[in-house]
């Protein structure tokens, strides 16, 4: 990983690759090793929602925060300190589903420490990333969010079993501190930061920057730390359309996301009667298949832009609609497959096209405002967070309402508000991203 071998700004992508990788083994270990206490301890589905999206408030909490930290101090000092946190309240905190309380607060303070993350890295990858280069490193960072579901999803349920739900929270202890120590060795702030003139091209290193329109041919774009901190326009970006497409958006994306993060273990195994660890190696393929899309939509993006097939505005439109209308119909579907194979594979379409969406949205923070990326990623991660707060304790009350209906959860029409909910956001919000958002730079 030595720098005259790498350069600099790939080593910084791999690394918040593991680092996202490593936070979404994290919140799907707790999901599987909090399910099966829970249920070995006879708690209700409405309890379970509660405790699951407890998570989302401190994470919530911390965004808008966390992006202003981050600009002020950097976000690779964040990072590191976000990371030690979450790591040692996983370390040290019981798995009792009888002791409420101290589950709460852990779980609030993991969320506020997670809170801090995305924005920082949002701060840190405008700082080294190319313009060029944004789609594929920022879709090949937050696919280590599905990469890590997934690996969690293969290995973690064997890990209960085997050890019981307490081992998950060490391993992922250990995991967030080995990460830690690999950023704290690795991890730099850019070079020459302080200068005007330095590029974001990995600040001197042996690439250059394409040539592009109007201002940013100009202008360095990149959030570059300088000797004044520059004033945060909060009332632009509150005010601003483009950053409301972005937002309406990422609440969708993480409403299906973590709604089906959270509880596809438990339809498996109330809708379906299968147990996950009966079920091998497929039930990873859903967050597997999201890995793949999300890069897939990353590459697909640069192409289309460094080749000037379409403009930075048409390419994040074509991808964020096509990705979040066939995700839609997939949701709407799922509860009519009967069979395990059937939902592993509607969730995959329905997951995967969600991550090809990620190539419109989640990159056009960078797009829009590339010096206050951080702040920008806190703001709608915020909306983002609150649909995993909605999404989970709602999809709780909903299934015991079906159960007070005299409705076996085993009975599609138990489940069928739990999906059409997130099929019918993905129309409204991909209608909304047409109409308002751009790729243009909004914000110098």
């Amino acid at each position: 990983m030595k720098s005259k071998y790498i350069p600099k700004r790939y080593v910084i992508v791999i690394l918040t690759f593991i680092c996202t990788s490593v936070c979404y083994i994290e919140r799907v270990g707790f999901s599987i090793a909090y399910t099966a206490a829970a249920d070995a301890a006879g708690i209700d589905q409405s309890s379970k929602g509660m405790i699951l999206s407890t998570f989302y408030y401190g994470y919530a909490c911390s965004q808008i925060p966390g992006g202003w930290v981050a600009q002020k101090i950097g976000g690779r000092r964040v990072l590191l300190f976000s990371f030690l946190l979450w790591s040692m309240t996983c370390a040290f905190v019981p798995l009792d589903p009888n002791r409420v309380v101290i589950l709460v607060v852990a779980r609030l303070l993991v969320g506020v420490a997670q809170g801090f993350i995305f924005p920082s890295i949002h701060t840190v990858l405008a700082q080294w990333v190319p313009p060029h280069e944004r789609s594929r490193s920022v879709s090949l960072t937050t696919s280590g969010m599905y990469f890590g579901a997934a690996a969690g999803m293969l290995i973690l349920p064997s890990l209960v079993r085997l050890k019981g739900p307490q081992s998950v929270f060490l391993v992922e202890a250990a995991l967030g501190i080995m990460w830690s120590l690999l950023w704290l060795k690795y991890a730099s702030d850019p070079p020459r930061s302080d200068h005007p003139k330095a590029t974001a091209a990995g600040f001197g290193e042996s690439s250059s920057l394409l040539p592009i329109k109007g201002i940013q041919k100009a202008k360095v774009e990149n959030g570059v730390h300088s000797m004044r901190t520059p004033k945060i326009p909060w009332k632009r970006i509150i005010f601003s359309l483009p950053v409301w497409a972005i937002v309406a958006n990422n609440f969708t994306f993480h409403y299906a996301l973590y709604v089906l993060m959270n509880w596809l273990p438990t339809y498996f195994e109330l809708g379906l009667n299968r147990s996950l660890q009966e079920m091998g190696s497929s039930k990873m393929i859903p967050y597997l298949n999201m890995f793949l899309f999300s890069n897939i939509g990353g590459i697909i993006a640069d192409h289309l832009i460094t080749r000037r097939i379409m403009s930075v505005t048409k390419t994040r439109k074509l991808l964020n609609t096509l990705g979040f209308m066939v995700a839609s119909c997939a949701l709407m579907s799922l509860p009519l497959f009967r069979t395990p194979n059937g939902v592993v594979f509607c969730s995959s379409v329905a997951l995967g096209f969600l991550a090809l969406g990620r190539a419109g949205f989640a990159v056009n923070h960078m797009d829009v405002a590339p010096r206050y990326a951080g702040i920008v990623m806190g703001v709608s991660n915020t909306a983002g967070t609150l649909a995993g707060i909605v999404g989970v304790d709602l999809t709780g009350r909903l299934l015991e309402a079906a159960k007070a209906a005299q409705l076996d959860l085993t009975s599609p029409e138990s489940w069928r508000a739990v999906f059409l909910i997130p099929g019918f956001l993905c129309i409204f919000s991909s209608i909304v991203f047409l109409v308002l958002s751009t790729g243009e730079r909004i914000f110098d």
